[in-house]
Formats: C-alpha cells, structure tokens, sequence
C-alpha cells in the first residue's frame, strides 16, 4: 500500500518572524514619518539654536560664541517688543474672529437650504486657494483709491469721498486688515472643527434640552459648547500655532507696515536674518516664540486632559 507523503513545512525566515510583531511593523511605518519631521524640523531647529548662539552674520561668517547675548539684545529692543506685541494682538485677534465666524458658518450649514452642499464644498476655497493669490484680492479690495469696500460705503451714504478710510495706510486699520484677512483664511477651518463637534454631540441630549424648555442660545452655549470644547481646543492649537509663526499675510499685504505697525515675529525674523543677512539676530528672533509656544500648547492641553476626565 502506497504511503502519501506529508509535505515538508518550508522554514520561516527570521524576517517574516519580525514582521508579524506589531511593535517592529508599526515602528517601520512610522519610521519615515518620524524621518521627514528630524530632517525638515530637527535639522533647521539645530541650526537655528546653533547660530543664534554665535555671532554668525553673512558679512562675518566665522562661528563665534557669544552665549545668550543676542537674546538678551532683541529682548531690549523697542523694535521687537512693538513687534511682540502685534503678534499677540495679530494671533489671538484673528483665531478669536474666526472661531465666531467658524461657528456661526457650522450653524448655518446644519440647517437645511437650497444648495447647501454646493456652499459647503465653496466653503473651503480660503483654505484651499492660494494665500499669495488670496492676498493680493484682499489687497485691491484694501486700496487707498480702488476699494471696493470705501466704494459700498459711499455709495450707501455711510460716509463720503473724503472721509474714505486708507486701510492700509494707517497702523490701526492696517492691523485690522491683517486680521481679517488671517481669519478669513481660518473660518474654513473652524467650520469644519465645529461641524465635526457639533454632529457627534447625541440628539439625545439636545432633545432632552428642548423639551425641558432650553432655547437655542442657551442650548448652545450651555449644552453643546462644553461638550464640543476639547474638540474646538485642538483646532484652537493648531491654529494658533499657524498663526504665530506666519509671515504670509504681513509680508504680502503690508510688509510690516506702515511704520512696523503690523510687523510680526516670524516677518521680523525674516527681515534680519534673510534680507539683513544678520543670521544671529534672526535665529534668536525665531526662537523666541519656541517658549511662548511651548506654553500656550501645554496649557491648552492640559485644560482638554481636564474636560475629558
């Protein structure tokens, strides 16, 4: 009687054997992300608090230390308080702007109306289109004597010819435009957030709401803001982050101006350590928003940890 023969198990490479473990697959994948951070972050980040040590300029490219002296000079500068201070009033003016135009849009867009999916895909455009692009469409919009803001303006009766704003031209309204024209960017942004938090919040509640007699302010900001609050917060982060280290709409719009009234960290940064060739100066200038930063994401996160619980 014929026997059948068993088939011989081929052996398991030590590599497959590898690849089975989830920590080794998952460090894998991770891998070039983690790559692509250390060479486009790490590496600039080294060089900065390299050179802002030193006295490095492009005129005198020899390295030499000087400690924290750079840091200890921009911190006495008229100059850069002035422009620390734009960059509080600029980050946190816009974020809080676009946070309320955010979510007014996101009630809006809950609603039923015609089109509405049509307005929700156009929604999108000012983050999507492109902010040179964008800026300049702001900036004929913002001019001394094509406005088409001035011109509604006047054509309504609300003011005349001569009483015409120069957005740009004066350091208040150009600190306004500058605003706008972020939270403009922004608002797409934070629809998205608040739609996203305000759909998983459960009809049960919101029910239970109406039928014990809460109306529609106090049954948003009482019920569903609490609710949707950490979800808004990491919004919140990453907008400010964005915000405080942008330099796009300062220097398409104003350039800093008129008179540094709109000049940012991150512009300022720019302009002494690229346009002046003072590298020194304008890594210390960079990484003096590291810090501030640093705290204001540690602190929001430690307040999201805090509702979760």
């Amino acid at each position: 009687m014929a026997t059948i023969a068993e088939p011989i198990a081929k052996p398991v490479s030590r590599l497959s054997f590898l690849l089975d473990r989830r920590a080794v697959l998952g460090s894998i994948f991770v891998a070039p992300a983690i790559l692509y951070v250390l060479l486009l972050v790490g590496v600039p980040f080294l060089l900065a608090v390299y050179y802002s040590v030193s006295a490095y300029t492009i005129y005198d490219p020899s390295w030499r230390f000087v400690g924290l002296a750079n840091f200890r000079q921009i911190a006495t500068d008229p100059v850069f308080q002035e422009t620390l201070g734009n960059t509080f009033l600029f980050t946190f003016g816009s974020q809080f702007l676009g946070l309320v135009l955010g979510k007014f849009g996101a009630f809006l867009l809950l609603r039923p109306f015609p089109g509405r999916k049509i307005v929700r895909a156009l929604i999108i455009l000012p983050w999507a289109v492109p902010i040179a692009l964008a800026t300049v469409a702001w900036e004929w919009m913002f001019d001394s004597l094509y406005s088409v803001i001035n011109w509604t303006m006047i054509s309504l009766g609300i003011i005349t010819r001569s009483e015409a704003p120069n957005w740009l031209g004066s350091p208040h309204l150009a600190m306004l435009c500058v605003i706008i024209v972020n939270a403009w960017r922004f608002f797409p942004f934070a629809i998205v957030i608040f739609l996203a938090g305000i759909t998983s919040v459960p009809q049960d509640i919101v029910d239970a709401a109406i039928v014990d007699g809460a109306g529609f302010w106090r049954r948003n900001y009482q019920i569903i803001l609490p609710m949707i609050l950490p979800i808004v917060a990491v919004g919140l982060i990453f907008g400010i982050v964005f915000t405080f280290t942008d330099l796009s709409v300062v220097y398409l719009l104003t350039n800093g101006g008129p008179q540094n009234a709109t000049s940012v960290l991150g512009f300022e940064g720019f302009q002494v350590g690229i346009v002046s060739g003072d590298v020194s100066h304008g890594s210390a200038i960079s990484l003096f928003m590291l810090p501030v930063l640093l705290l204001v994401v540690v602190g929001m996160l430690r307040f999201i940890r805090r509702r979760e619980i």
